[in-house]
């Protein structure tokens, strides 16, 4: 039997960095951030779902826009979204660091972010977080020396019926051992995108025994119903 002693630590270390703030030669107030033109437009498009004066609604949405077009949020980013959406920037602030797909620091050019929690630890989560980070060249927490990959331990990614998983950026890589994860590494070193999802053969979540429900055309309107209820009137005293 093999007993693994990691120090599975690294959910207090996010934490710690997301609930403070500490000003940084690369993140400040005079960090450098204004929208494209096309992401102006987006958010207008956003903030016109959403009654006058509710603007701030759109706040996630904004900040998602932040960091796709940066690849994290700086606090800077941070002070242009609160004046556009007229709301204080204490209330941005608060959003950012609740949520933890808001990065706050850089990770990579590709964020690998390794589930551990139950489902995925009692089916190997630890063979797999050993695999990111030998094949990232570096440990849960860091980035590699190239700053291509950055590497976070995460709780549930909602996809426990597949675990073990792992998630790239915006991509779920399901059903993976060892090997998988080397070649889905790999691919993404060499400018390849490694086709998401199961990595096992299965389409989605169905049983890796096959179906065993649903394996026929659903019944007819009406099945299972008493015979002297089918006879019966929609609507009663309309004789219909």
């Amino acid at each position: 039997m093999v007993l693994y002693t990691r120090r599975i630590s690294m959910t207090m270390k996010v934490w710690s960095e997301l609930s403070v703030h500490r000003d940084s030669v690369d993140n400040n107030a005079n960090t450098p951030f204004e929208f494209t033109e096309a992401n102006m437009m987006r958010i207008a498009a956003l903030i016109q779902n959403y009654p006058v004066g509710a603007q701030k609604a759109a706040v996630g949405a904004c900040l998602d826009i932040v960091q796709r077009q940066m690849g994290w949020i700086p606090i800077s980013a941070m002070h242009k979204v609160a004046e556009i959406l007229s709301m204080p920037r204490m209330r941005v602030y608060e959003w950012v660091s609740f949520y933890t797909m808001n990065k706050r620091h850089f990770r990579g050019q590709f964020h690998i972010q390794v589930c551990t929690t139950t489902p995925c630890m009692l089916r190997g989560a630890e063979e797999i977080l050993d695999a990111v980070e030998q094949s990232c060249c570096c440990c849960a927490g860091g980035l590699s020396a190239d700053g291509m990959f950055g590497v976070d331990i995460v709780e549930c990614q909602g996809a426990c019926v597949n675990a073990p998983m792992f998630v790239v950026n915006d991509d779920y890589y399901e059903d993976v051992d060892a090997s998988d994860v080397y070649n889905i590494i790999q691919t993404l070193r060499c400018g390849g995108i490694p086709p998401p999802g199961p990595q096992n053969g299965r389409f989605a979540a169905e049983p890796l025994c096959g179906l065993t429900s649903l394996c026929g055309p659903p019944p007819p309107p009406g099945h299972g119903l008493q015979d002297a209820l089918m006879g019966m009137p929609t609507c009663p005293g309309s004789g219909r």
